[in-house]
């Protein structure tokens, strides 16, 4: 079976992100691969191991992206695609989509394409269940395990009220979360080959489309308002007289 897991580069989970000049700007925090997406490839690598098949990483963004590609090959994936080009610069979510899903297809024999379930600098979780719509297959979102039979797939969903199993015929757009497992350690072998390692890049001339036009746009991007605080100690001769103290300051503020 050949399986696709769909990864993104983001900045580390420390950033501290603000709006400067209308865009958002994550400082200089050291780019990783997407944490939900480690699940995805974890997943990915079971079903390769299930079913004797290959994993082939792809991934959006600039040359620094091949960093979390290599990382995906170094968990398992035998290969990686990194897709690149000026035009996609703010990209939204439906633009995403339809540029992976052209290179799925470039890929070509596709049974299964895995994404986490979301990304952790949107956090919208659109992309899966858009890029099945782009190819029109079928979509399985939150996946926490994944059974393979013949030509159709069987996942347990991990969803709100409890668990709900569904099927679908293959190929099929799936989305994993926490329950697929932990993601494996890089091994040292892993590490090594995934360095050497080289990666062919897209562009969208290479996938025969133009730039999707933004669907959704950003009127206006802006920090919070900066908050004035202060700080009050209450103090009192004995617990009692500290208690009365605080509730009259709470009733004269209005708290409560």
């Amino acid at each position: 079976m050949k399986i696709i897991a769909c990864i993104k580069q983001v900045p580390d989970s420390e950033a501290k992100v603000k709006a400067e000049n209308g865009q958002v700007s994550w400082g200089d925090a050291p780019l990783v691969i997407n944490p939900f997406d480690e699940y995805a490839v974890e997943g990915a690598l079971q079903q390769k191991e299930a079913t004797n098949g290959t994993v082939t990483a792809l991934c959006i963004g600039p040359e620094s992206a091949k960093e979390a590609l290599k990382h995906a090959l170094a968990m398992g994936a035998d290969e990686a695609v990194l897709v690149s080009d000026p035009a996609l610069d703010g990209l939204d979510t439906l633009g995403a989509a339809r540029v992976l899903a052209a290179a799925i297809q470039k890929i070509g024999g596709a049974d299964m394409v895995v994404f986490g379930r979301q990304t952790l600098d949107n956090g919208a979780g659109l992309t899966p269940a858009q890029t099945a719509r782009v190819l029109g297959w079928p979509m399985l979102g939150l996946a926490g395990q994944i059974k393979v039979d013949g030509g159709n797939v069987t996942v347990e969903r991990v969803i709100e009220e409890g668990r709900q199993t569904v099927s679908a015929k293959l190929p099929a757009v799936l989305s994993v979360v926490q329950s697929i497992g932990e993601p494996r350690y890089p091994s040292f072998m892993g590490i090594r080959k995934a360095s050497k390692a080289t990666i062919p890049v897209w562009t969208l001339a290479d996938l025969g489309i133009a730039a999707p036009a933004a669907v959704v746009t950003r009127a206006e991007l802006m920090n919070p308002p900066s908050r004035e605080t202060a700080v009050e100690i209450i103090t009192g001769e004995s617990p009692a007289e500290i208690a009365d103290k605080l509730a009259d300051k709470i009733l004269a503020e209005k708290v409560l």
